[in-house]
């Protein structure tokens, strides 16, 4: 989608005469409040330019038992602090529980315990990292989040030979600094991820 051409200078020109004219003691018109909104809408507004690299996704990094993982933020709803949450009997080892978010019910994914990874145990910096589609919603616990970027898709390579088992199901790839990329998606689809409660 295009903008068009934005002249960033006369931008700042303008807006420096703005921020002057304040200064000394006069209001802003109301022509020149549109020009400073309209000014931080086509800044807002205006895309990333593309890289070399080529088509880039932006991933949520996050920590899982000393490993560095990620998944795509399209998926990524929201990033919750795990508290208060009411652990659920009769369900298999890697459901951790369920949570209320502003009144909404959501279960929580221990994922070490899903991908039988070594457990470090809860903590303060603990965060449950909810994901969804237009079908399902859950919550994965992490042991910290580590930040959001874009990574370009060249990047990301085919899984290793030494990460097979149950997490292979669910690599999209791992990066050069060895950083584990995992299918939100993959995850969301699955059947294991719907839990049926027995006597």
């Amino acid at each position: 989608m295009s903008h068009g051409q934005i002249d960033w200078n006369e931008i700042h020109r303008r807006l420096e005469a703005i921020h002057a004219s304040i200064e000394n003691g006069f209001s802003t018109s109301p022509e020149d409040k549109k020009r400073i909104l309209k000014a931080r809408a086509d800044l807002l507004a205006r895309e990333p330019e593309d890289t070399a690299d080529g088509d880039a996704i932006e991933i949520v990094e996050f920590k899982l038992a000393n490993e560095h993982y990620a998944m795509e933020s399209r998926y990524v709803r929201e990033i919750y602090p795990l508290k208060n949450y009411t652990p659920l009997p009769c369900t298999p080892p890697f459901v951790l529980g369920l949570l209320n978010i502003r009144g909404r019910i959501v279960s929580i994914v221990d994922i070490k315990k899903f991908f039988d990874m070594p457990e470090k145990g809860i903590g303060d910096l603990n965060k449950v990292i909810i994901i969804h589609d237009d079908r399902m919603e859950f919550g994965i616990l992490a042991d910290s989040i580590l930040g959001v970027r874009n990574i370009a898709m060249r990047e990301i390579q085919p899984s290793l030979p030494t990460l097979t088992g149950i997490r292979e199901e669910y690599l999209k790839g791992i990066t050069g600094e060895q950083m584990v990329v995992l299918d939100a998606r993959k995850l969301l689809e699955d059947k294991k991820m719907i839990v049926h409660q027995e006597a």
